[in-house]
């Protein structure tokens, strides 16, 4: 009965153990949105977007905190091995005590101070500017997930394809062996079905392979444990509904993060102009102290009685001349204003031929998979026509290989259409900056 008590309670931790392995992992059949999800929360780059963020935040409240009242306390005791002597009347005096001491309470309070000034007007841009790096890398990973996650289909169907291919030479074999032991062809038949199916094995072998690294990618990118099984799942008709894009949309810049960034750097470039403007407003603050004093040659008579004295003030720093510091600092800082301004012109035309390359791509692989879905078809019909007629001794063995080929080259490159088209319908929505969240 302990045997199986230990034994129960060990099963137990295990199994405890895998679920919570896999509490965070998507569903073993994971669509598109499924893993898009889960790579927004577990991918390492956006997770440090996020870190980012929170730095930002912390930062301009540290920038902030100057506008509080500023406390400080201070402590020193000193002993005189010998006092210091000054000048008097013509005579020199030893003054001061061997032991001294003192405590210093001083508070300070900025009235006006352009740093400050300058963390205050811009914190919210500092902020949107940290955002917007999150949501750019969101788009980037948004982008290479749905993409890998096409590379995956793709490599899945084509190993899907090698499968029925090595069906079909496998039949083929059959019936030239039969043949061969009829007597009504010679080896070379069958020889040629052996060699086409081995070759077939091989093919499919690799692209088995080939699959393997591709889900390991998509893990990569998803962040995504390899300890934890994953199995994508798809509609084929859904896909083949996801392909079409209106190509009639035009171009809005302000879509664009990459633009949308350049504007924030532009606003908080203007702050930064605004700064050295500044620098010719003096900086203002209130100052207070209170300060006890301690003096005596006896160290234990040292804090018997105190020596106080305060104060309360204003401080006032005015920049008379800096060597023309402050117009230079400004010239510059207009250039920069400027130099953004090229940029987003710059940004502007990069942003254009994006869009007409992608548009392009898009046109011409859709014009490819609609003719390429009709050769599937027709590939199909010319094989179980020359295959029946081979069975009947009308055709060759040759060209039952020419239209297994056929077939089998029409099924391999109608989904590398359908993926290659779904892929730069992702580059038409980046280009156009509507590839946001999980859409797919």
């Amino acid at each position: 009965m302990r045997n199986l008590f230990l034994f129960t309670a060990t099963l137990c931790c295990l199994l405890k153990g895998l679920a919570q392995s896999h509490q965070n992992a998507p569903s073993l059949d994971a669509t598109l949105s499924d893993c898009i999800e889960y790579a927004l929360k577990h991918q390492p780059l956006i997770q440090q977007s996020l870190i980012d963020e929170k730095i930002v935040e912390e930062t301009i409240r540290t920038k902030l905190a100057d506008w509080f009242p500023q406390l400080n306390f201070n402590a020193n005791y000193t002993h005189y091995i010998q006092l210091p002597t000054n000048y008097f009347g013509g005579n020199f005096v030893t003054t001061g005590s061997h032991n001294t001491s003192f405590a210093d309470f001083a508070a300070t309070q900025n009235i006006f101070n352009r740093d400050v000034l300058l963390a205050l007007r811009s914190k919210s841009q500092v902020k949107k500017a940290a955002e917007q790096i999150t949501d750019s890398t969101t788009i980037d990973i948004v982008a290479a997930v749905s993409k890998a996650f096409y590379e995956v289909l793709l490599t899945e169907k084509q190993v899907a394809v090698l499968d029925e291919d090595i069906v079909r030479l496998g039949r083929s074999l059959q019936d030239a062996y039969n043949q061969y032991n009829g007597g009504i062809v010679d080896k070379t038949d069958y020889k040629r079905a052996t060699i086409s199916l081995n070759n077939a094995k091989v093919q499919r072998k690799q692209q088995q392979d080939l699959l393997t690294a591709k889900y390991f990618y998509l893990r990569q990118l998803m962040g995504y444990p390899d300890s934890n099984y994953l199995r994508l799942r798809y509609d084929s008709l859904q896909l083949e509904k996801e392909i079409f894009l209106d190509t009639l949309q035009e171009i809005n810049y302000n879509n664009r993060i990459e633009y949308r960034l350049l504007q924030t750097e532009e606003s908080l470039q203007e702050y930064n102009l605004k700064y050295y403007k500044w620098g010719i407003l003096p900086s203002v603050s209130a100052f207070g102290n209170y300060n006890i004093n301690y003096f005596s040659n006896n160290f234990t008579k040292l804090y018997e009685q105190p020596f106080v004295n305060s104060n309360v003030g204003v401080q006032l720093a005015f920049p008379i001349f800096q060597g023309g510091k402050r117009s230079f600092q400004v010239r510059a800082a207009q250039w920069q204003v400027r130099r953004l301004a090229w940029e987003k012109t710059a940004l502007q035309s990069i942003i254009r031929t994006q869009y007409a390359q992608a548009m392009a791509s898009y046109k011409g692989n859709l014009v490819n998979y609609n003719a390429l879905r009709e050769n599937v078809q027709l590939a199909n019909d010319v094989y179980n026509v020359i295959r029946l007629q081979y069975q009947q001794g009308i055709k060759t063995y040759l060209d039952v290989i020419i239209a297994e080929s056929d077939l089998r080259s029409a099924q391999l490159n109608f989904y590398e259409a359908l993926y290659q088209l779904l892929q730069s319908k992702i580059d038409v929505q980046k280009a156009l900056g509507t590839l946001v969240g999980n859409e797919n």
